[in-house]
């Protein structure tokens, strides 16, 4: 059964409607719940409210004086929430906490957000740079950046961006050691190694077809991509990179991409928040603001 404001809703919106098929398309909703609302509401007064026919419908003499004072109920229960929301976007006072992984964290959300504070003085964020699986619930987060699946279906998610994957190295290295020509080869050159600090094991490295090869004896090893790209920078070996991190170094010629035939298909970038409840303003105010950087060529180095 309905609640009686939205039954009433739904009764006002027929009243003004010349059929219940109008009346559900204004308010987005279908005309069968329109029906089961006016037949409830009929019920509950014990008065007929409108005529039917097949040319639609006819609000009775009752309707009428009903409608007439469900409007001003209906309209007195809205302005309460509408006042509501108009307060709440303009204070938007109250903390924020955001994860991110290291990099974007670091490069890309730290110095677009802190605008947000000088703008809105009340507004605090708390930024966790991580490359750690977080736990929203544990952690209270209120927005995530995550590369890659989203397990969790309960997640209110926006795909902002693709993340590619190259393997490179520099100019020397490929000079010195040659090009692999596939990636078995790679097991025979100096590689760098990322290690996932959720389970201390190492990243394996991802190629087309779903073909993946876990660096066993690499020249170097770390839980950091930032600290693993300034080493494939320094020459120590060849490494797997994600777009935003490589994409600046190949364009500069400091880096060569290798294996390009068997790069792998891009992954999904998202900027989440879990599904709870209604969504106060300053929680609105910056996911919105970080989907626009992440989305912004401009600003964050993706692949199309």
């Amino acid at each position: 059964m309905l609640n009686r404001l939205e039954m009433l809703r739904l009764f006002c919106a027929a009243a003004d409607s010349n059929s219940f098929k109008e009346a559900a398309a204004r308010l987005g909703t279908s005309p069968q719940a329109i029906t089961r609302a006016v037949k409830e509401l009929e019920e509950a007064v014990g008065e007929l409210l409108f005529h039917r026919n097949t040319r639609g419908i006819q609000i009775t003499e009752f309707g009428t004086h009903l409608a007439e004072h469900a409007r001003e109920m209906v309209t007195g229960v809205d302005s309460l929430f509408h006042h509501s929301d108009r307060q709440s976007d303009k204070d938007l006072g109250g903390l924020v906490r955001i994860t991110a992984p290291s990099i974007i964290g670091r490069h890309h959300l730290l110095q677009s957000l802190l605008p947000l504070i000088n703008r809105h003085p009340g507004l605090r964020l708390e930024l966790g740079v991580s490359n750690l699986v977080a736990d929203v619930v544990d952690k209270k987060i209120d927005i995530g950046v995550r590369i890659g699946q989203l397990r969790d279906s309960g997640f209110i998610a926006r795909s902002v961006a693709k993340i590619s994957f190259y393997i490179v190295g520099t100019p020397e290295l490929v000079a010195a050691r040659g090009k692999p020509k596939t990636p078995h080869d790679l097991t025979k050159l100096p590689t760098t190694a990322l290690m996932d600090g959720n389970t201390g094991r190492i990243w394996p490295w991802y190629f087309a077809d779903n073909h993946l090869l876990t660096p066993t004896a690499s020249t170097f090893v770390t839980d950091d991509p930032e600290v693993e790209c300034n080493a494939v920078l320094a020459g120590v070996g060849y490494g797997q990179l994600s777009s935003h991190q490589a994409e600046p170094y190949i364009r500069s010629g400091q880096l060569l991409t290798v294996l390009d035939e068997y790069q792998p298909e891009p992954w999904d970038l998202y900027v989440y928040r879990p599904q709870r409840g209604p969504v106060p303003a300053r929680i609105r105010l910056v996911f919105d603001r970080i989907v626009e950087i992440l989305s912004d060529p401009e600003t964050f180095t993706r692949t199309s």
